[in-house]
């Protein structure tokens, strides 16, 4: 489906979100040295991917090559969700350490509730919003 103007910046902005996602989990590893958990890269697998599909969505103008972006955010959504609960209630972890660095360890904690799995998991639930928002404008027309 072809994209107006309006709904092709509505879809920037979800490049735009994947994109600071991405090189926000960079920034953390890599400049910052924090060593990603099992969860932190089922994250990334899931998130890393978003850039060259709603990219691609983007440059091409057109929102149908984007549905397994859907689908990767849905997903990234309740896996982060997980994870944020595990860091929060460490009691629902099953079977304790899930690898090198506990899931339930916390790098950040800003304001006592922002923790990395937050950011990822606002990340992602921006996305699906968005895109299921604009599946629905555009049958609407």
């Amino acid at each position: 489906m072809k994209l107006t103007k309006k709904k092709e910046n509505i879809l920037l902005g979800i490049w735009g979100i994947s994109v600071i996602a991405t090189l926000g989990s960079l920034f953390f590893s890599e400049i910052l040295g924090y060593e990603p958990c099992k969860l932190c890269w089922y994250q990334r697998i899931l998130m890393y991917p978003l850039v060259i599909i709603y990219g691609t969505a983007l440059f091409k103008k057109d929102l149908s090559i984007a549905l397994p972006g859907l689908i990767l955010s849905g997903i990234g959504m309740c896996v982060s969700t997980y994870h944020y609960l595990i860091q929060k209630l460490p009691t629902l972890e099953a079977g304790g350490a899930c690898g090198i660095v506990p899931c339930n360890f916390e790098y950040v904690n800003y304001l006592g509730f922002i923790t990395i799995p937050f950011m990822a998991g606002t990340a992602f639930i921006l996305i699906f919003v968005t895109h299921v928002t604009l599946l629905k404008k555009s049958r609407g027309k």
